[in-house]
């Protein structure tokens, strides 16, 4: 069985293949540290015999983690590296290796998709925009706050806006005018999220030409308005991680 980790910042997303039965998933999960990570693997009723990994934290917090994985499971742990150019893709960067590798591994993956002019939209802590087009060019992208960062800001730095996480979630229940501090806060926030996308996708035409695909991804992913067609892909980086890490 291939065992497939997603290292970011704040959390190891993992998924473990089946390589015979069309690469149908076997168990997935999200795990904040290593040490949790380990205990979820070590339960599962299979045997883990490959594992590749892409990695956003620092080399030294890499290679402590895969240490621990090949130590626990006995694999050898395959790493993404950046690269120029992977899957018929041209990273777009002046300095290749700048461009964070689950952010390239998501590129590649929708162009694997599609073959043609697309945009990569990620919804996170940051909401990350790339074009690509038809001929696999990565023209570049766009880095702004995601939906937790913009109410952490105006919930952090303005004194009267106080409210939990239950009335957070609640208030996005509806996008009707806030008739609480949390409502109009945390709707305020997701038109601004909604218009930014929307901007977005308008302004990509304009540089790959025509209509292109769109591919949404993220942890976010469900806060997308669904007014125009897009195809949510949540497994992305994972698609690109395995053309960057064949098995």
């Amino acid at each position: 069985m291939i065992l497939e980790l997603d290292c970011g910042n704040s959390f190891i997303k993992w998924r473990v293949l089946d390589p015979i039965g069309q690469g149908s998933i076997l168990g997935s999960g999200i795990a904040t540290e290593a040490d949790g990570l380990l205990v979820e693997l070590l339960s599962l009723p299979v045997t883990i015999s490959k594992c590749r990994l892409v990695s956003v934290r620092s080399d030294s917090e890499t290679a402590l983690l895969v240490g621990a994985i090949a130590r626990s499971l006995g694999v050898e742990v395959l790493c993404a590296a950046a690269s120029e150019k992977l899957g018929g893709v041209t990273n777009g960067y002046k300095d290749f290796q700048r461009l964070g590798l689950d952010r390239w591994l998501a590129i590649v993956g929708a162009y694997q998709l599609c073959r043609g002019p697309c945009v990569v939209i990620d919804l996170g802590t940051a909401v990350t925009v790339d074009l690509i087009d038809e001929g696999g060019q990565h023209l570049g992208g766009y880095i702004a706050p995601g939906m937790s960062l913009l109410t952490a800001q105006l919930r952090t730095h303005t004194k009267r806006i106080l409210y939990d996480e239950q009335e957070a979630k609640a208030a996005l229940s509806d996008v009707a005018p806030g008739r609480s501090t949390s409502e109009a806060v945390e709707r305020g926030c997701l038109k601004m999220l909604h218009s930014y996308i929307e901007s977005q996708i308008d302004s990509a035409a304009h540089y790959l030409g025509g209509q292109p695909e769109v591919f949404v991804t993220g942890g976010d992913v469900s806060l997308l308005a669904e007014r125009r067609p897009v195809k949510k892909v949540p497994d992305l980086v994972f698609k690109g991680l395995a053309i960057a890490c064949p098995l």
